[in-house]
Order: C-alpha cells, then sequence, then structure tokens
C-alpha cells in the first residue's frame, strides 16, 4: 500500500507541476533545512520567485505538455501489438487533429485556468473506447473526452475511428479525429 501512495504522489507531482519541478526536487525542498530568522529575509523570495517562474506558464507550453502526455496516454492505450502498426499514421493524421482540438478548447480559457486542466491516467482496456479524457482538476469534472472505436464495415475489414466528445453538449456529439485501417482480421485487445 505503501508504495501505491508513494508512486501516486510522484505522479500527482508531475501532473501538478507539468514536469517542471520532479518529485526528487519537491522532496528536497521539503528535507532542506529551515533557514533562521535572519537568513528568512534575503533567501525566502529568491526560492519563491523561482518556485513562481517555474510554475508561470505560457498557453503554448500548457498546451505542448498536455499534447505530450496525450500522445503517450495513446501509445499505452495501443499496447505493444497494435502501437507498431497504426504508430506512423497516428502522428501524421491523428495527433495533429488532437493538438487542433486541444488548442480550439485551450483558446475557451484563460492561461491560469488551463493550469487546472489534467489528462486521466489510465486509458481503458479490452475494448473499451476511452484513450483519455482531460478533467478540470478544481471541479473535478470532464472538458473533452478522447475516444478510438473499432469499426467493421461490411467487407472494408477493420478501422479505428479516433474521435472526441465536449463538455458543450454534455458528451453526446462525436467530433472526428480521423480514422486508421487496421487489416481484414480482428485487431487485438486495446492494452495487450
Amino acid at each position: 500500500m505503501n508504495k501505491w501512495i508513494r508512486k501516486s504522489a510522484v505522479v500527482l507531482v508531475s501532473i501538478l507541476t507539468f514536469g517542471l519541478i520532479s518529485p526528487t526536487q519537491l522532496i528536497n525542498n521539503i528535507n532542506a533545512e529551515k533557514p533562521n530568522e535572519r537568513d528568512t529575509v534575503e533567501s525566502a523570495p529568491s526560492r519563491q520567485s523561482s518556485y513562481f517562474v517555474e510554475t508561470q506558464l505560457s498557453k503554448e507550453e500548457i498546451l505542448c505538455e498536455l499534447l505530450k502526455q496525450a500522445e503517450q496516454q495513446s501509445y499505452q492505450k495501443f499496447g505493444t501489438r497494435i502501437k507498431p502498426v497504426i504508430e506512423n499514421e497516428f502522428k501524421e493524421i491523428i495527433m495533429p487533429n488532437i493538438e487542433k482540438a486541444l488548442q480550439e478548447t485551450a483558446a475557451q480559457f484563460p492561461t491560469e485556468d488551463l493550469l487546472n486542466l489534467a489528462i486521466t491516467e489510465s486509458p481503458g482496456k479490452g475494448q473499451s473506447e476511452k484513450i483519455f479524457n482531460i478533467k478540470n482538476r478544481d471541479t473535478n469534472t470532464d472538458v473533452l473526452r478522447f475516444h478510438v472505436r473499432r469499426d467493421n464495415p461490411p467487407q472494408a475489414g477493420f478501422w479505428f475511428n479516433f474521435h472526441y466528445h465536449t463538455y458543450h453538449d454534455d458528451f453526446q456529439s462525436h467530433h472526428e479525429l480521423g480514422s486508421i485501417y487496421w487489416a481484414k482480421n480482428t485487431p487485438p485487445k486495446w492494452m495487450s
């Protein structure tokens, strides 16, 4: 149980700081000696100001980090059997559309609110469509849900249909990101 808590803390720190502060740095700062009262006046502002400079990210930096995490979650979803087959097409076709969807969503939020957006940690396994969700950490509500569905049109083989849903219509409409052809044979389960 203790390992699970430690791993969760590491992931949480990484997500909350968008990777700018490593969990080791945070632990070192916590374990560092507390300054004397006479040192506090001189050293405290420099520590705080460097921390705030690191956490004051631009909209582009926030989007870049979200996009990087989105790609990692997608590859985790594909697993070792699907990823090698569709990776190139995914990068060329789907990732630019995911980036566009993230940019459109980011345009609706001020930069300080973007810092509250986070990508969920675990994609759906087996037959599940979920790749990742983007949620608002303050309200703990989803903003976007990115999915991949297996389509098997008659005599056309198997396709992976990538799409997303938004909170604007209570996640009802499909917003297409693109489709990638698999083959005539049934694809393996996700994360296999």
